[in-house]
């Protein structure tokens, strides 16, 4: 039997890669974007082409817990219960502190943090709780973990996301449900795009691997925390940063 997964921020490119990757397991796979329609819809189509996934596009912003509860409105229609929930919508932002401003705050916040509890609490109390089963990824970073000289705002959502995990997972494992987190490196991803070459070959020789991330490298833990595989794993954060951060 297929298991129904949400990946949030699936049209992105850590998303996508982690919607192919649930496809090409047998899962049916709910990509959320918030403005990327035609990629949504694009990737939606090729899930179903090549790997006879259930794919649908479902769109919400998840900083308004309105609109998260019209998208899980819109999955339970289409797909059913959901059995897993990935967390990966975000943004991120450069900025020096002092110059950071409400607006941003708040927008860091409410999508990076916000959202991860209102999808997780939508999922949990729709789908998971009533069946005592199902898997909650939430995608961190590793300056969640360590902390980024101009991106407090970014850091400070993320390490939430990271203290989120662990007390969920705490919470619901009585009820048979799993909460993990993982926190990636450096991953090229259009969010990389404003970095020049010296800049990207700096982050290189940081990392003990020697290598940036690529998204496959998120998108295979991913599938793995999420699978019978990782039964006896719950309240941990994953780094996959190419020994970045240990």
């Amino acid at each position: 039997m297929r298991r129904n997964v949400l990946v949030t921020g699936g049209a992105g490119g850590i998303g996508s890669a982690i919607c192919v990757a649930f496809a090409q397991t047998g899962c049916n796979v709910a990509v959320h974007y918030r403005k990327s329609r035609e990629k949504a819809e694009r990737l939606a189509g090729i899930l179903r082409e090549s790997y006879g996934a259930d794919a649908v596009p479902v769109q919400a912003d998840v900083a308004d817990s309105g609109s998260v509860r019209s998208m899980f409105d819109e999955i339970e229609r289409q797909l059913g219960a959901l059995d897993i929930l990935v967390n990966n919508a975000g943004i991120a932002q450069q900025k020096l502190f002092v110059d950071i401003t409400d607006d941003d705050w708040r927008s860091m916040t409410g999508t990076d943090l916000d959202g991860v509890f209102y999808c997780s609490r939508e999922a949990v109390k729709r789908f998971m709780l009533p069946r005592h089963s199902g898997v909650i990824l939430n995608v961190s970073s590793m300056w969640g973990q360590t902390g980024a000289s101009c991106e407090v705002h970014y850091s400070a959502a993320k390490a939430g996301v990271i203290g989120f995990t662990k007390a969920l997972a705490k919470e619901l494992g009585l009820s048979g449900i799993r909460v993990n987190c993982i926190a990636p490196g450096v991953v090229m991803t259009d969010m990389m795009s404003g970095f020049d070459e010296e800049t990207l070959d700096a982050l290189k020789e940081e990392t003990p691997l020697g290598a940036l991330g690529t998204p496959k490298d998120i998108a295979d833990a991913a599938v793995f925390l999420c699978s019978s595989r990782a039964k006896f794993i719950t309240g941990q954060v994953l780094g996959v940063n190419g020994g970045f951060v240990i």
